[in-house]
């Protein structure tokens, strides 16, 4: 049996094979207060159908201060839970699993008001956005925390702390927009205080058993951004930080996705940096960055670099695609990595968009 079809864990949730959907955006929530919708359900449980062993839902904003666009999802309230619950068990009901990722845009934010860890007026990604107060730390913390209470009370099997894409959390992991010079700032243990307290508030909330991992954005890709090295040293902490698993990412903004992956040399494209982390960290690693062919996710998970591979455009092309991979009758996603299907989503929710490689 090729090793893409084998269980592995992460933390105490069982996973039945080794490919994840990476969280997607899917612009199907209510615009005006974020609840989910019968199109977000149906998705989610046409992806359980389609043999995904893990599913990451699109990021879920804590609060309403951290909405980043149109039709996204919330998870702020708990007047949101029965909606979400319903989505949830349409995914168990197909006999898959679903993890929660629960997000805070931070300056990337569709609102009159941002906020960043330091105020910053150059377009390093939405800019402008002012300094977040100390008092308003605090309350955000809380709010990841009750997120995660929320998410295990919809029956979500795990939840993702995002902490990529220039987000609010990498925002402050990252020595370009954090400039504060107080104890949410400065050296690597400052700028990652928010990641230790959101981590350490979550587990006080859900428990030690519920397993809660992370998207990680190892690097910014940007000059005078988080570096990949101390990208690693951050990787090496978080065994201590409680968490179950890291899935590995880079870049912010645009930059954190390539385009046109016709070849197996493309994919993989994050694999520099994952095998970076393994040599700081015992944590099962999630790759994630053009995933497209059968042989290069045997590959990369035979090698040890990983435990998993994540995807999400792929899925976008077709839910059922790791179905066929195990039935061998597709070795390659047809997925050309336009990245369309985020384009002209208004009212429709993502959807691919580009046809087929094969007639």
């Amino acid at each position: 049996m090729s090793i893409l079809f084998t269980p592995a864990k992460i933390g105490n949730l069982e996973i039945p094979n080794r490919i994840i959907r990476s969280a997607t955006a899917e612009l199907m929530a209510d615009d005006l207060d974020g609840k989910a919708t019968e199109k977000l359900k149906s998705l989610w449980g046409d992806l359980a159908k389609g043999g995904t062993g893990l599913i990451i839902s699109g990021h879920l904003y804590v609060h309403p201060s951290g909405k980043c666009h149109h039709e996204m999802a919330g998870i702020y309230a708990d007047e949101l839970i029965p909606a979400l619950k319903e989505c949830v068990d349409a995914v168990h009901q197909a006999g898959g699993k679903i993890a929660a990722q629960i997000n805070h845009g931070g300056m990337q934010c569709d609102l009159e008001e941002t906020i960043a860890p330091s105020a910053i007026d150059e377009d390093f990604l939405e800019g402008p956005a002012r300094e977040i107060t100390t008092d308003e730390i605090e309350m955000l913390i809380d709010a990841f925390a009750q997120a995660a209470r929320r998410a295990k009370a919809a029956g979500f099997d795990a939840v993702q702390i995002h902490s990529a894409h220039g987000y609010l959390v990498s925002q402050f992991n990252s020595p370009y927009v954090n400039k504060r010079t107080d104890e949410w700032g400065g050296d690597l243990q400052g700028r990652t205080r928010f990641l230790r307290e959101v981590a350490g508030a979550i587990r006080e909330e859900v428990g030690a058993e519920y397993p809660v991992f992370i998207k990680f954005g190892m690097e910014d890709g940007k000059e005078g951004g988080l570096s990949a090295e101390e990208g690693a040293e951050i990787i090496s902490m978080m065994e201590n930080m409680s968490l179950d698993g890291i899935e590995i990412s880079g870049g912010v903004g645009a930059n954190s996705v390539q385009k046109g992956i016709r070849n197996a040399s493309k994919e993989a494209y994050f694999r520099p940096l994952i095998q970076f982390a393994r040599q700081k960290t015992n944590l099962p690693l999630i790759i994630v960055g053009g995933m497209r062919s059968k042989a290069v996710m045997e590959e990369v998970l035979s090698s040890g670099d990983a435990d998993f591979v994540s995807m999400c455009r792929p899925l976008i092309n077709d839910p059922n695609f790791p179905n066929l991979f195990k039935e061998g009758k597709i070795e390659r996603s047809d997925c050309i990595s336009s990245s369309n299907c985020w384009t002209e989503t208004l009212g429709e929710g993502i959807s691919c968009k580009c046809p087929p490689l094969k007639s």
